[in-house]
C-alpha cells in the first residue's frame, strides 16, 4: 500500500495528524516500521542512559536509610500482613481489606514481595522505589518519543521528571510506593492508549482499561485519567481537531472522531474513576482523614486550592524550602487568593490563546491543572495544605509546557538550548541530592521541616518522638508542648506529651493530656489505654477499670484493651475475671507475650499451676527478655516441688539481671531446698550485699550458715533479721536454737 505523503508544512508542535494517519494506513503488520518511528534510536539511548545514571546517583544514599516513623510502621514495618512476606493469606488480605484509608492491593503485594525476596529491612523497599522511579522515567521518555517523534524535548521532560527535587518525597519515602507504582501503570496505560489510538480495537481498549485499573489498585489518585486522554487526543495524538464536525466514529482509516465520540469512548474509564473516587472518599472518611467540610469552610478550601496550585508551580521552577509536611493555613489573605487566581488565569489565557499553533504548552498546562485537582484540597484529606508527593504526575504537564513552550517564545540555536537544558537538569539533580539527605532518619527529616517552617506543629510532634526514642526526654517534652500550643486540636501531641509527663512521674498532668486527646478523638484506643495506665499507677483502680471498660466498648477487638482490663482486675484481686480478659487478649493477638504472662499470673494466684506454667512458658517463647516472668515461673516450680526447673529459671533470670537481690535470694532458697547449702550461701550473701535491709535474705543466709556449722556467722545474720523484721518468728526461733559458745 502506498504511504500517504503530506507536503503541507505545519508548526513543529502542531497536532500530528499526518503521522497518525500514515501509521493507521500503512505499513502493513508484516512490514518493518520506518526508522523515524523507532522509540529508541542510538541518540535516544544515549540521552536516556545519561538521565538514568544521574538519577541513580541522586538516590543512591536511600539504600542505607531506615524506615521513618511517619506512616512507614502502618504501611510496612509494623504491618504483620506485610512483614510475613508474600503468602496466600497476605494476598487475600491485600485484595479484601481497606487499610490506612486505602484499598491498594497492588501496593501491599509489592511490599510483601520485597520482604519475601530481601527481608524486612528498609533498604530493599527503598531500592524498589528507586527502580520503579527509573522505570517511570524510561517509560515517560519512550512514550513522549513515540507520540511526538522528538528526542531532545522528550528527554528533557524525562530528565526533569527523574531529578526534580519535588519528586524526592515520592521516591525516598517507603510509604509512597503507591505513588511510583501507580504511575508505572498509568504510563503503561498511556502507552496502550497510544497504540489503540493509532489502530483502534476492543482488545487494545481492554488493555488500556486493565492498566488503568492496575494504577487505581496501586493508588486511587489518578482518577483524572480519562480527562488526560482527551488532552492527548488533541495533542500529540491528533485525534481531535478544533472545529472538526465529522461524525465518524474512529474506525480504521476514517477521519478523526468528534469530541462527543471521544467522550463516549471513555465512558467505561469515567465510570471506573467515579466509583474509585467514591470508595476512596468513604474509606478516608471512615478513618477520620477527611476534614469536616464545615470546619475548614468552602472559601478557605477554595483559597488554599488556588494558592497550592501556584506554590507548587513556584516550587517546580524554584525548588527551595521543600519539607515533608506543610501545615494547613488557618487564614488566607484575600490578596493571596486573588494573586493566585490572577496567575492561574494569566497562564491559562496565554497558553490557550496559542492552542491552535502551539498546542503542547496548553495541553501541558491543562494536564497540570486537571491531574492536581483531586488532591489540591477542595475536599480536604489530612492536615496538610499541600504536599510534594501530590506533584509526581501533575508536574509532567509543567515539564511539557517548558519543553515545548520555551523554544516557541525564545528561539535559539540547538547547541545553546542543549547547554541550558543540561545545566538545568544538573542543578536540579544537585538540589535533589540535598533533599534526599533530609530523609536519612527521623531526626534529620523533622529538624529540616522545622528549620524551614518553625511553626510546623507536626514537625514538632514527630521530632519529639524521635528525641524520646533516643532517651532525650526533656527535649522531647519541649517539642510535644510546642505542638500542643501550635495546634490544640491535634490529639497525637496531647497523647505524646502525656506519655512524657507520666515518665517524669507527673501523673495528674499526664492524665489531663490524655483526656484532652480523648475529647478531640473520642474512642481513640491509645489515649484511653494510656489514661487507664496512669490512673492505675496512681492507685485509682476503680477509675482505671472504668476507662478500660469504655475502651473495650469502643474497641471490642483490641487485644491491648482486654489486656489492660485484665491487669486492673488482677490488681483488684479478681483473678478469675482477669483470666477471661487475658484469654480474650491472647485469642485476638496470639503473639502478645505480656497477655500470656498476665494469664499465667492469674492462674498462679488461683493455684492452677499447670495452666500457669503453660502460659508463662508461652510468654517466654514469644519474648525471652521477660525476666520477671522467668523469675515468676521459677517460683511456680518451687511451689510444685520442681526444684531443678526452678533453679534453671532463677539462674537464667540472674544472667540477665544479676543485680536483683530478690533473684539472688530465690535462687539461694531453691539451692538450699535442693540440699545444696554451700551453693546457696554465695547467693544469699550477694542478696544481702545488694540490699542490706533485706530481712528475709539474712534469715535464709543464717539458716544456710547454721546448716554448714558456721554458727557465729549464722547468729549474726539471724539477729539482724530479727532486728529488721521483729515479726519473723522463724528467725527468732532459729537464733534461740543455735548452739551456745562453749557447748559445741
Amino acid at each position: 500500500m502506498t504511504r500517504v505523503r503530506i507536503t503541507r508544512r505545519r508548526p513543529p508542535d502542531a497536532p500530528n495528524h499526518a503521522r497518525i494517519s500514515s501509521r493507521v494506513n500503512g505499513p502493513t503488520d508484516g512490514q518493518a516500521a520506518p526508522s523515524s518511528h523507532r522509540v529508541f534510536s542510538r541518540t535516544s539511548l544515549a540521552w536516556i542512559s545519561a538521565v538514568l545514571i544521574l538519577t541513580a546517583l541522586v538516590y543512591a544514599p536511600v539504600r542505607h536509610y531506615p524506615f521513618v516513623s511517619f506512616d512507614d510502621p502502618t504501611y510496612v514495618s509494623d504491618n504483620p500482613q506485610v512483614t510475613g512476606g508474600l503468602t496466600w493469606p497476605g494476598v487475600a488480605w491485600a485484595f479484601t481489606t481497606v487499610h490506612a484509608g486505602y484499598w491498594i492491593p497492588l501496593t501491599w503485594v509489592s511490599y510483601m514481595l520485597d520482604v519475601q525476596v530481601a527481608g524486612t529491612g528498609a533498604g530493599p523497599h527503598h531500592v524498589t522505589n528507586v527502580l520503579l522511579h527509573l522505570g517511570n522515567t524510561l517509560l515517560l521518555f519512550g512514550l513522549l518519543r513515540r507520540m511526538t517523534g522528538t528526542v531532545g524535548r522528550s528527554a528533557f521532560v524525562a530528565a526533569l521528571f527523574a531529578v526534580h527535587p519535588l519528586h524526592v518525597e515520592s521516591v525516598a519515602w517507603v510509604t509512597e510506593r503507591k505513588d511510583v507504582l501507580s504511575t508505572l501503570f498509568l504510563l503503561l496505560a498511556l502507552w496502550a492508549y497510544t497504540v489503540y489510538a493509532q489502530r483502534p480495537s476492543w482488545q487494545r481498549y481492554l488493555l488500556v482499561v486493565a492498566c488503568f485499573v492496575a494504577s487505581l489498585m496501586a493508588k486511587p489518585m489518578l482518577v483524572t485519567f480519562p480527562a488526560v486522554l482527551l488532552l492527548l487526543d488533541f495533542w500529540p495524538l491528533g485525534r481531535l481537531r478544533l472545529g472538526k464536525r465529522s461524525e465518524s466514529a474512529g474506525h480504521v482509516g476514517a477521519e478523526p472522531p468528534t469530541w462527543r465520540w471521544l467522550v463516549v469512548e471513555k465512558l467505561p474509564l469515567i465510570i471506573l474513576a467515579a466509583a474509585t473516587s467514591a470508595v476512596t472518599f468513604l474509606a478516608q472518611r471512615q478513618v477520620g482523614a477527611v476534614a469536616d467540610l464545615e470546619a475548614s469552610g468552602p472559601m478557605l478550601r477554595l483559597a488554599n486550592a488556588l494558592v497550592a496550585y501556584v506554590v507548587q508551580l513556584v516550587h517546580a521552577i524554584w525548588p527551595s524550602g521543600l519539607v515533608v509536611f506543610y501545615p494547613y493555613p488557618e487564614v488566607i489573605r484575600p490578596w493571596a487568593m486573588g494573586g493566585a487566581l490572577l496567575v492561574l488565569v494569566a497562564v491559562s489565557v496565554v497558553t490557550l490563546r496559542s492552542i491552535r499553533t502551539h498546542p503542547a504548552p496548553a495541553v501541558g498546562w491543562l494536564w497540570y491543572l486537571v491531574t492536581l485537582l483531586p488532591v489540591v484540597g477542595l475536599i480536604q484529606v489530612g492536615n496538610q495544605g499541600l504536599a510534594d508527593r501530590f506533584t509526581y504526575v501533575p508536574l509532567i504537564g509543567v515539564y511539557i509546557l517548558l519543553a515545548w513552550g520555551v523554544p516557541a517564545v525564545v528561539p535559539s540555536g540547538r547547541w545553546w538550548r542543549s547547554t541550558v537544558a543540561a545545566t538545568v537538569v544538573v542543578v536540579l539533580a544537585v538540589v535533589a541530592r540535598g533533599q534526599v539527605q533530609t530523609w536519612q532518619d527521623d531526626t534529620a527529616l523533622w529538624q529540616h521541616a522545622l528549620d524551614v517552617i518553625p511553626d510546623n506543629f507536626l514537625a514538632h510532634d514527630f521530632l519529639g518522638r524521635s528525641l524520646w526514642n533516643q532517651g532525650r526526654t526533656a527535649e522531647a517534652a519541649v517539642h510535644f508542648a510546642e505542638a500542643v500550643r501550635l495546634n490544640p486540636r491535634f490529639p497525637d501531641a496531647h497523647n505524646n506529651l502525656g506519655l512524657v509527663l507520666a515518665q517524669q512521674g507527673r501523673l495528674d498532668e499526664a492524665a489531663t493530656e490524655y483526656r484532652a486527646a480523648i475529647r478531640i478523638h473520642p474512642g481513640w484506643g491509645a489515649a484511653l489505654n494510656n489514661l487507664g495506665v496512669a490512673l492505675g499507677q496512681q492507685g485509682r483502680l476503680d477509675e482505671a477499670l472504668a476507662v478500660g471498660r469504655e475502651e473495650l466498648r469502643l474497641n471490642p477487638e483490641s487485644a491491648e484493651a482486654h489486656y489492660n482490663v485484665g491487669s486492673t482486675l488482677a490488681r483488684l484481686g479478681r483473678p478469675g475475671e482477669a483470666v477471661a480478659q487475658y484469654g480474650e487478649a491472647v485469642r485476638l493477638k496470639p503473639d502478645l507475650a505480656v497477655a500470656h504472662a498476665g494469664l499465667g499470673e492469674s492462674f498462679a494466684q488461683q493455684g492452677q499451676w499447670l495452666p500457669a506454667i503453660t502460659a508463662f512458658e508461652t510468654a517466654l517463647r514469644l519474648n525471652p527478655a521477660l525476666v520477671e516472668v522467668r523469675h515468676r515461673l521459677g517460683t511456680v516450680f518451687v511451689a510444685q516441688g520442681r526444684l531443678d526447673d526452678a533453679i534453671t529459671q532463677y539462674a537464667e533470670a540472674l544472667q540477665v539481671e544479676p543485680g536483683r537481690p530478690e533473684f539472688q535470694n530465690d535462687l539461694g532458697f531453691a539451692l538450699a531446698a535442693h540440699g545444696q547449702p554451700l551453693d546457696a550461701i554465695p547467693h544469699f550473701t550477694e542478696a544481702v550485699r545488694l540490699a542490706p535491709n533485706f530481712a528475709l535474705a539474712r534469715y535464709y543466709l543464717g539458716l544456710a550458715l547454721a546448716g554448714t556449722g558456721r554458727f557465729d556467722e549464722a547468729a549474726s545474720q539471724l539477729a539482724e533479721a530479727v532486728r529488721l523484721d521483729p515479726t519473723n518468728d522463724g528467725a527468732r526461733r532459729a537464733l534461740t536454737a543455735l548452739p551456745r559458745r562453749g557447748t559445741r
